[in-house]
């Protein structure tokens, strides 16, 4: 009887170890129909490729251009958003600069809420339809540019001050789209909400860019 137990406790503690061991998977489709992790930013896995994941290929949904543009904006900026909370968690886990991890912080936050905020519109302005992700809108394609092909895989092998210079080299851009989107979006959207949305984006990342400026400059002396 005693061998028994020992061998069902056995069995059972080897069960337990394979679930405990085994990833869980992260990986899914979000409302808008773009691939995102479980909670819209990167697993917390300090090996993670971010070259392999939704940058490599990135193509505006099927008939994006003629949806409301307004939900144009929404699914856009979400996805462009996420671009840059990618990046700077990877200053989080590579930079040993204080100052650089602090910015990096403040950008996941603030555009993290902003994801939140846009999602919550579309869910109450555009629930059910279909992705509308255009890559032809102001500044989208340009500043996404250097995170498709291998630039992602450059900033992942990179290290110490060059790691610092190359995410400023692509933030910057990045941020100049988001404001390209955003002046448009001054002229073009519906919603009152878009258009507060909008100037807070450009007063927001006109200043980061600044601050992206001054480092470079100090930095590259």
């Amino acid at each position: 009887m005693k061998t028994i137990l020992l061998v069902v406790s056995v069995g059972f503690a080897a069960i337990g170890f394979a679930a405990c061991t085994q990833s869980p998977s992260h990986t899914g489709m979000n409302h808008n129909g773009m691939v995102m992790n479980g909670n819209n930013s990167m697993p917390m896995n300090a090996n993670h490729d971010m070259s392999d994941a939704h940058y490599s290929e990135m193509k505006s949904s099927p008939d994006a251009a003629s949806q409301p543009y307004d939900l144009q904006f929404i699914d856009t900026m979400t996805h462009h958003h996420q671009g840059a909370i990618d990046m700077a968690k990877m200053v989080l886990m590579r930079s040993q600069d204080g100052e650089l991890k602090k910015f990096a912080q403040k950008i996941i936050s603030d555009q993290a809420k902003e994801i939140r905020q846009i999602k919550d519109w579309r869910d109450k302005w555009y629930s059910g339809k279909p992705a509308a992700l255009n890559m032809e809108m102001p500044g989208m394609t340009d500043s996404m540019n250097m995170m498709m092909g291998d630039g992602m895989k450059k900033m992942e092998a990179a290290s110490g001050k060059e790691f610092d210079l190359m995410f400023l080299d692509m933030m910057k851009p990045h941020h100049e789209g988001a404001i390209a989107m955003s002046k448009e979006a001054l002229t073009k959207a519906e919603h009152a909400e878009v258009k507060t949305l909008a100037n807070q984006i450009i007063k927001a990342q006109e200043a980061e860019i600044k601050q992206i400026e001054a480092w470079k400059s100090f930095w590259s002396k």
